[in-house]
């Protein structure tokens, strides 16, 4: 079926047009409505944080569509089916959580959960570093946690990531979510292409789709970056941006970051709150660790773990949000 010059040249119209050919190529895909309008909200967000015409960033919108309808397609048929509940105190499971509803002050009861976690506890050795965690993170919500040392905030996420088993406790987590650990993560022999192939084929994405959406976001980072670079040659500034590119790759519903500033300078810590705004106005919620107070302006609430010699009762904190003002060049 043959579409509009729209495809063939985007600069000839404008962003609502581009938008809403976006929009009806999805529908026109087998796509249901509540994905397309997802999905749409997602890819505006993105354009509109980094500052560009969506055709500028994307491409033609009817050929842009067709790639992400079939990444779409080729994930869905790529998740895992999940796992049955298991009534053991220290089963961990994976569910999807459509439907998962709870109350919030940020939130309405509609909105669904991305993440939660029932009396959770965890051990390392003979040390019990976490102690009946109960946390639960809607769609486009973003939740800072903070505490000392030691006090399992690293812990924390990595059995949110399935990295760790708990010793107690239910975790229940959207199957599309992405993790950025802290920094030695990657492979210092393969090069950043090779990265982005590599985390693409495991989400189920296609190589041409991986690569060119990994240099969109790590441009969006504030580095052009060269394909046959080895992850041993970069920065550990730019190490991090590929990290956090990496864990965004397929737009997950979950994004679990520990401490993703790390390395990164001023304006690059400013071009990553932009991303992560960018991502709770599409709906993804996010969990991060930080040390920085600053942080805690920019999100929706902050959960302090106790100091491990403390009682293990948590502190809840709901910080005002600020806005980010950027500064023209």
């Amino acid at each position: 079926m043959s579409r509009p010059a729209e495809a063939r040249d985007p600069a000839q119209n404008t962003t609502a047009e581009w938008y809403r050919n976006f929009a009806v190529e999805l529908a026109s895909r087998g796509l249901p409505s509540s994905e397309v309008e997802r999905t749409a909200a997602s890819t505006r967000a993105e354009a509109e944080a980094a500052g560009v015409p969506p055709g500028d960033l994307y491409g033609p919108a009817v050929l842009y569509a067709r790639e992400v309808a079939s990444a779409l397609r080729d994930y869905q048929a790529a998740a895992p089916t999940p796992a049955p509940h298991s009534s053991s105190p220290h089963a961990t499971a994976d569910l999807r959580t459509t439907g998962l509803t709870t109350a919030s002050a940020k939130t309405s009861p509609a909105t669904p959960v991305v993440l939660r976690l029932t009396d959770v506890s965890a051990r390392r050795g003979r040390r019990t570093v976490l102690s009946g965690i109960n946390l639960t993170i809607h769609r486009g919500e973003v939740v800072a946690v903070v505490g000392a040392n030691g006090a399992g905030k690293s812990t924390l996420l990595q059995l949110c990531a399935g990295l760790l088993r708990a010793s107690g406790g239910r975790i229940e987590r959207a199957p599309n979510f992405g993790y950025a650990p802290q920094l030695d993560s990657l492979a210092p022999l393969l090069t950043v292409d090779e990265h982005l192939r590599l985390f693409g084929a495991a989400r189920g994405m296609r190589q041409g789709r991986s690569i060119s959406t990994g240099r969109r976001l790590l441009t969006r980072l504030g580095w052009t970056a060269r394909g046959d670079q080895t992850a041993g040659t970069l920065s550990g500034g730019t190490q991090q941006k590929l990290n956090v590119a990496l864990a965004q790759l397929n737009a997950p519903d979950l994004l679990l970051l520990d401490e993703p500033y790390q390395g990164l300078d001023a304006l690059a810590y400013e071009d990553l709150w932009a991303l992560i705004s960018a991502w709770r106005t599409s709906g993804a919620g996010v969990l991060l660790v930080t040390h920085l107070l600053r942080d805690v302006d920019l999100v929706d609430r902050v959960i302090e773990l106790p100091a491990p010699q403390e009682d293990a009762s948590r502190t809840f904190l709901r910080m005002p949000r600020r806005t980010l003002r950027r500064e023209s060049a």
